[in-house]
């Protein structure tokens, strides 16, 4: 049997964790486990947790309950599989949780937004198999214990371990295929990952500098010009890096961004707006001026919404 742990079941690890828990409710199969936080854990422990979806059948609404829910990684048995679905400032505080856990077949799948993620994970885990993995979803707590998934799409693409190639993650396949969730596993993720970087990273930075949804800012010529900007530099720090993306990508990326809700939030938005003491700018604005000063490429539009976002830099 198979342990599974969640590690974040926010509206990324909430998603995936309730479809996981939901199959392998009777735990004879697979065990699951999530590391939640706060209230949001305490209802998750009370009640289950709950996941408002278009996919999850007639009801719209599914909920689960997992073998254990806690705050600490320590707490859990021997796992066989990590999904990583914090945010990106939490990243290096997981990792560093996680060494102790990992052994050389542990297989890890980060679902983050970022573009070093893996690279993030290899400084403090040089253990076990490491998935470079990204997701495609408009999903959040909409109150403890329930995740909403508000996009039309909820898809996984995860490649193999560099320092692992041969590795073929058998089990965590299966297991994605039983609870109908949407992946694609490919040899290499790169171009995968490169493109959602492209697409959240400019998305988020707009959305939060002028608080207005995906649907808005493609339909004002303005911010949707301020959107291809952003994306155009991180582009060409992606080309500088060797990394193979299709010439026509932002066009693919507007089509594929017209097929969300007219009204969906990025999660940089919301944490914005709610004035939230963390958020994710420093993983899309500072990355972007930092690789874009190391590589030489100008990133001049990052750097005046990094700026109104962040004053003080």
């Amino acid at each position: 049997m198979l342990n599974i742990a969640v590690i974040g079941v926010g509206g990324v690890g909430g998603y995936v964790g309730t479809k996981l828990a939901k199959r392998f409710s009777t735990g004879e199969e697979a065990g699951i486990y999530f590391i939640a936080r706060g209230r949001h854990l305490e209802v998750i422990r009370e009640k289950g947790l709950t996941l408002k979806s278009a996919d999850a059948g007639k009801s719209g609404r599914i909920t689960c309950r997992p073998v254990d829910a806690t705050d600490q990684i320590s707490k859990l048995p021997e796992i066989d599989i990590f999904i990583i679905a914090v945010k990106g400032y939490d990243l290096d505080n997981v990792a560093r949780e996680l060494k102790g856990a990992v052994h050389n077949d542990t297989v890890i799948l980060p679902l983050l937004n970022g573009a070093d993620i893996y690279e993030r994970l290899r400084e403090e885990i040089t253990g076990g198999i490491i998935l470079p993995g990204c997701i495609y979803i408009s999903s959040h707590i909409s109150e403890p214990g329930v995740i909403e998934h508000t996009s039309k799409i909820a898809k996984i693409i995860f490649g193999r371990d560099p320092e692992h190639s041969e590795f073929v993650p058998e089990d965590l396949i299966r297991i994605f295929s039983e609870a109908s969730i949407d992946y694609d596993f490919k040899d290499d993720a790169s171009e995968a990952i490169w493109t959602k970087y492209i697409f959240i990273a400019s998305f988020a930075l707009i959305s939060a500098c002028y608080n207005k949804t995906i649907g808005e800012i493609l339909e004002d010529g303005v911010l949707k010009e301020r959107v291809i900007g952003i994306m155009e530099e991180i582009y060409l720090i992606a080309e500088r890096k060797g990394i193979g993306l299709p010439d026509n990508i932002i066009e693919d990326i507007l089509k594929k961004a017209s097929t969300f809700d007219y009204h969906t939030q990025t999660s940089l938005q919301r944490d914005i707006s709610q004035n939230k003491r963390k958020n994710e700018l420093d993983i899309f604005g500072g990355t972007i001026i930092r690789l874009g000063e190391r590589l030489g490429i100008n990133t001049p539009i990052t750097a005046e919404i990094y700026r109104r976002l962040k004053p003080d830099r």
